[in-house]
């Protein structure tokens, strides 16, 4: 029954606005990621390397957040965070899985996604499995096959057993095996330098095995948005980064729409943190 006194119309016109205001999205919850989110705009989604955790996006999430929604993923066993599901089995497919889902349940639209090292393996999978809800990606200093940046005719099956050693070696002795070069890396590979900020070691270990051996070639044709490729870069005639863009290309040979490469001179594998404003820069280019 209506309220007493209050007229019919009244009620209709309540009802209306009430029906014309947009349902809030519900609060997400996952076992597998969390997420932070800033500032108002066109969403951008932040997703961390192996065991990195939002502190590596802190200046480029203030740059952003004027004028874009940030949305920042943590990965659960990364950093100080439990591992919760990400304590046994898979971990970039599942991870992958539930940064979609977040961006279908929050009512994301187009969302640019960047993702650093592992995360930028999530990212590629986040295109691949969500096609055109994607708008486009920034992927930085990754590739869909990291082994192949070395080695471009090697394949999972080749590396697969040094991975098993890289998984065991992290079990057995944590994230200070990497730091400290206990699985006999250089100073500056695909294998190193990855901005370690900890984490759970069961976590950490499945991350850097599927890092040595997850093959995403094989679906870069599923990614149906542009992707641009921000990785460190030097002129110096003996780094192993002078040249990185001849590799670069045929290993994101398979995508649909041209690649852009952003060489960001100056910069390692933690090319946010090593060189930000030329990163910035690259970023503000990718996001027009």
């Amino acid at each position: 029954m209506f309220a007493r006194g209050l007229p019919l119309i009244s009620v209709l016109m309540l009802l209306l606005l009430a029906a014309a205001v947009p349902a809030q999205a519900q609060a997400f919850r996952s076992d597998r990621i969390t997420v932070e989110t800033r500032g108002r705009g066109p969403d951008v989604v932040l997703i961390p390397g192996l065991a990195s955790t939002p502190v590596i996006w802190t200046r480029l999430a203030d740059r952003l957040d004027d004028d874009h929604r940030v949305h920042l993923v943590s990965v659960r066993g990364f950093g100080s965070l439990p591992a919760g599901a990400n304590g046994t089995g898979p971990l970039v497919g599942p991870v992958s899985g539930e940064v979609l889902r977040y961006i279908r349940t929050q009512g994301l639209r187009s969302p640019a996604v960047i993702g650093h090292s592992m995360g930028g393996l999530v990212a590629l999978r986040v295109g691949a499995d969500g096609g055109r809800q994607i708008g486009r990606i920034m992927v930085v200093d990754a590739s869909p096959f990291f082994p192949g940046l070395v080695n471009g005719a090697s394949s999972a099956r080749d590396v697969e057993p040094l991975a098993r050693v890289a998984y065991q070696t992290v079990l057995l002795l944590g994230g200070d095996a990497l730091r400290q070069g206990a699985l006999g890396g250089t100073s500056d590979t695909v294998m190193t330098g990855m901005g370690w900020q900890g984490g759970d070691r069961r976590v950490l270990a499945q991350g850097l095995y599927e890092v040595m051996t997850l093959d995403m070639r094989h679906r870069l044709d599923e990614v149906t948005a542009p992707v641009t490729v921000a990785y460190g870069w030097s002129r110096a005639g003996d780094s192993p980064r002078r040249d990185l863009d001849r590799r670069l290309r045929p290993a994101f040979r398979g995508l649909r729409t041209p690649l852009t490469l952003e060489p960001i001179e100056g910069a390692e594998h933690m090319v946010m943190v090593d060189q930000p404003r030329r990163f910035e820069a690259a970023v503000m280019r990718f996001l027009r």
